[in-house]
């Protein structure tokens, strides 16, 4: 146990020392909430010269800023080093420090740098990937370069949703709803128990060639007995649990089904990346609006297209609805995917005001439309 000005002022001396490869702060002391929930720092190289990029998360958007070493780099320290953060992690070229707050002070835990972990700081050369194109991972799974790339975007929105790694739970349960080829099963139990997590991880998918095809690859990688694979529904396979809920790109009302599983379990954290909206678009095209609403909705690609802002609409608010903070983020560029939306959301307790529940009565209403998953949770416009 140390005391916290002491162990902050260590984490100082690390995060403006020049062998620095990346810091983050997350979550919050009993004292006070910091005014941006995640902070990241890592060295860059730029065509202006060497500098430390700081990436900072309000829940809305990341705002990012390159400090320049000297005054500015330890002004801005200072700054963070102010906020009431719950957590400091600090990897170096001599090891890693983690600084966890406690109602004594904090705790230090240190280890050791494993053998050649050089910095990456070419900021302007093709950016850092969390799993390296050519780790061996891939010589299993497989997966093309498009794969390998929404692989990266993939986690880096896990890595946005979760919390620093101290504050999950232990062990952190994580089911993929819909996992196909499972290709970010396995990224997402690679990379989060590099990060020292108990992971158990239970890919969920209807065909069992898909079960029997992805367990053998389990075995092959050794992770047997911490990620394994179910044949059966969304709605009905037997999971009994799960912190963490995963539906990438399940199609049409699948989604639905993948969120309202979630809710069930109580899920604290849900990454859903829909597919197809065809739902609304069906409902839409049998009674279309009427008045001016109907020139949204009077040409086929203006009609599914608006038909997906307003599933995606009515399933975040409705995820507020059950307590939860949710925002709708780009996945990855639109340029490897069109369905590149992602809902992040996490559970807060938080249930929404009078208002807003009374914006989404009126939007059902208005559009006459019941949503798949309205009707799961029964809620009616």
């Amino acid at each position: 146990m140390a005391a916290l000005p002491e162990a902050l002022a260590e984490v100082r001396e690390l995060l403006l020392a020049p062998d620095l490869i990346r810091a983050t702060a997350g979550g919050q002391r009993r004292d006070g909430t910091p005014s941006v929930s995640r902070a990241t720092l890592r060295p860059v190289t730029l065509k202006a010269g060497d500098r430390v990029q700081l990436v900072t998360e309000d829940g809305q958007r990341p705002t990012t800023v390159n400090l320049a070493p000297g005054a500015e780099l330890a002004g801005r320290v200072d700054e963070l080093l102010a906020e009431p953060f719950g957590t400091w992690t600090v990897e170096t070229a001599h090891g890693t420090v983690r600084l966890q707050t406690t109602k004594k002070g904090a705790v230090l835990h240190r280890s050791a740098a494993p053998a050649a972990a050089p910095a990456v700081t070419a900021h302007d050369r093709p950016r850092e990937h969390l799993i390296d194109p050519g780790d061996p991972l891939y010589a299993v799974i497989g997966g093309d370069a498009a794969k390998r790339r929404q692989v990266d975007a993939f986690l880096r929105a896990l890595d946005a949703t979760l919390p620093d790694p101290a504050q999950l739970p232990s062990p952190l349960h994580v089911v993929d709803l819909g996992c196909g080829n499972a290709y970010l099963t396995f990224a997402a139990y690679h990379h989060l128990s590099g990060l020292g997590l108990d992971v158990r991880l239970i890919g969920v998918d209807v065909r069992d060639d898909q079960r029997e095809r992805n367990t053998a690859l389990a075995r092959r990688l050794g992770w047997q007995d911490h990620v394994s694979f179910i044949a059966g529904t969304i709605a009905d396979a037997p999971v009994p649990q799960a912190d963490v809920v995963l539906a990438l790109h399940a199609c049409d009302t699948a989604t639905d089904d993948a969120l309202a599983r979630a809710l069930s379990w109580d899920a604290r954290w849900i990454l859903a990346a829909p597919c197809c909206h065809k739902d609304l678009s069906r409902q839409l095209r049998k009674h279309p609006p009427h008045g001016a609403a109907g020139l949204l909705t009077e040409h086929g690609i203006l009609r599914e297209r608006f038909a997906d802002v307003l599933t995606d609409t009515v399933r975040a608010a409705l995820l507020r609805g059950q307590g939860y903070a949710v925002e709708v983020v780009e996945f990855i560029d639109s340029a490897h995917t069109p369905r590149n939306a992602m809902i992040r959301a996490h559970r807060t307790g938080r249930r929404p005001t009078a208002e807003q529940a009374a914006e989404l009565d009126a939007l059902l209403s208005a559009w006459q439309v019941q949503p798949h998953l309205a009707t799961l949770l029964d809620v009616r416009g």
